[in-house]
């Protein structure tokens, strides 16, 4: 798999940036999502956006996992719904709770390590489906479809013939660290929490009590977000043992399905040094780390650009394991 950036969208900052913003995703509009509404065995719900192909039965199924406060509306599932409508292979883009545009309703929400989550909703999809199943996920999704892949072992393939994950912080601490600081601190960090906390808040009413709310206000890095909210609430003793434990990286030899890693080495969120080697990986899983992409950018063709490259390049490694 080769990938080259254009010269006119140097470094990975540009190469995350823009094309999240400006690049375009599809070269037809999409059709509109069917929403359906799951409960979960917790007594709470996820949003889950289908599109169907065209073409006979029995088709794949691609199965995409968001990143960190993404919805099936981010630019990377809009392109990988485009490409997936190009092969006739329907499409599904389950949203972690809180994340398709109403709070969810448990103390709980989602992390990167949310294996028991994944693993649920590729069972129910598996149930429902007739054809082959696939499976992609970005960033945040992309550690926790790993994390599933990992604890599954050889039942993993019952569910699904391969899995992909893009530009995924598989050494959480390592992305945490480089996240925190200079330009990545003012930019990303601050977008993220301006979305975090408020959803935080909201769950703060739902539940009163749930967690210190000065705490929460006066954090400043994910890694105090985390200390407060994402950690205690879902079974980690802090930060360190939750980005300790949730990260993908130190299992990846214990995958029996064919799984693609793909991670730019330019990836402002991802330090190179992080990143496995071939024999950190294990036989089934294959490394794509490119010199250019930025994180999940990858853009490609003159300004303003596209993103449709790298799910075509994803897609057909896919689509050799079907």
């Amino acid at each position: 798999m080769q990938y080259v950036a254009p010269i006119w969208l140097p470094g990975g900052n540009l190469q995350t940036i823009w094309p999240a913003l400006w690049a375009r995703r599809v070269e037809a509009p999409l059709p509109a999502y069917r929403r359906e509404r799951w409960t979960t065995p917790d007594g709470d719900f996820i949003d889950v956006d289908f599109l169907a192909a065209e073409g006979p039965a029995p088709k794949p199924l691609l199965v995409l996992f968001h990143g960190l406060e993404g919805s099936s509306k981010s630019h990377y599932a809009e392109a990988f719904a485009a490409h997936a409508q190009s092969r006739s292979w329907d499409y599904a883009v389950p949203h972690f709770r809180g994340c398709s545009g109403e709070i969810n309703l448990a103390p709980r929400a989602y992390h990167s390590g949310d294996f028991e989550e994944v693993g649920w909703i590729l069972a129910r999809l598996r149930e429902r489906h007739v054809g082959p199943m696939l499976a992609a996920g970005v960033s945040l999704g992309g550690n926790a479809l790993l994390r599933w892949v990992e604890e599954a072992g050889a039942e993993a393939s019952k569910v699904v013939s391969a899995a992909a994950s893009i530009s995924a912080p598989l050494d959480l601490a390592a992305g945490g660290a480089a996240i925190g600081q200079g330009f990545n601190r003012l930019v990303y960090t601050r977008m993220f929490l301006a979305s975090m906390k408020p959803k935080a808040l909201a769950k703060l009413a739902q539940h009163p009590g749930l967690f210190d709310r000065g705490a929460l206000m006066a954090a400043t890095n994910l890694h105090a977000f985390d200390n407060v909210f994402t950690a205690p609430l879902h079974g980690f003793r802090d930060t360190d043992d939750y980005w300790r434990r949730a990260s993908a990286k130190p299992h990846l030899d214990a995958i029996r399905i064919p799984a693609l890693v793909v991670n730019a080495t330019n990836d402002p969120f991802v330090p190179a040094a992080s990143l496995p080697r071939p024999e950190e990986a294990g036989r089934h899983v294959t490394l794509w780390q490119p010199a250019h992409g930025g994180h999940v950018g990858f853009p490609m063709g003159r300004p303003p650009g596209h993103v449709l490259g790298m799910p075509e390049r994803v897609g057909d490694w896919l689509a050799q394991h079907l």
